[in-house]
């Protein structure tokens, strides 16, 4: 089958790219309003953009061609942390993907903790084993202006790293637990691990 994304609608381009893309990581994000109240959503549209320095990319669809609270947050503090979910968190996290209001902290409403971070405005996740604090380096825009997708790049400046999930100093997938997103209402477990070398050339 041959397929140009230009026949779709957004809804048939989602669906069909989320199950081209897979697995994806997902960046449980946490943000501060100009009203204090505390935002926490997912994104699966996220990965990163380089080590040193480190960078990280989220994309941000509008909801009708409004800004999503989590960008508008972003714009306000200039900052945000990207928390990692494990499996034990995976029923949270969806639960913050629904539509809550503006006025409403989804760390409230779900029973998650926000704690302060070091060197950003936006808080972190108590619960997440891994959280990384994010300083907005700029913000880039794609599409048109009923389809528009922002994509924000923050450099890591400050990460939290729960010891339990660390074996030598370094993050252990297998104590990590982490989840991912896959298309629909999919989403897969990072248990079943193996392990290639990267080879030498001769």
């Amino acid at each position: 089958m041959k397929i140009d994304f230009d026949n779709l609608d957004r809804h048939d381009c989602h669906q069909l790219l989320v199950g081209m893309v897979t697995p994806r990581p997902i960046a449980w994000v946490s943000t501060v309003g100009e009203d204090g109240i505390f935002n926490l959503a997912p994104f699966s549209f996220f990965g990163g953009l380089g080590s040193k320095p480190p960078f990280l990319y989220i994309s941000i669809g509008s909801r009708r061609g409004e800004k999503k609270d989590t960008l508008r947050n972003i714009e306000y503090a200039g900052d945000f942390v990207v928390n990692v979910v494990d499996e034990s968190l995976a029923e949270k996290m969806n639960q913050t993907s629904a539509s809550y209001p503006a006025s409403v902290s989804e760390f409230t409403e779900v029973g998650l903790t926000p704690l302060p971070s070091d060197k950003v405005k936006s808080p972190r996740l108590a619960e997440s084993p891994i959280s990384m604090e994010c300083k907005l380096d700029r913000i880039l825009e794609f599409g048109d202006s009923i389809d528009v997708n922002m994509v924000a790049i923050g450099e890591i400046v400050r990460a939290h790293v729960r010891d339990d999930v660390l074996s030598n100093g370094v993050v252990d997938p297998s104590k990590l637990k982490a989840i991912a997103r896959l298309g629909a209402d999919f989403y897969c477990r990072s248990g079943d691990l193996f392990e290639m070398k990267r080879p030498t050339h001769p």
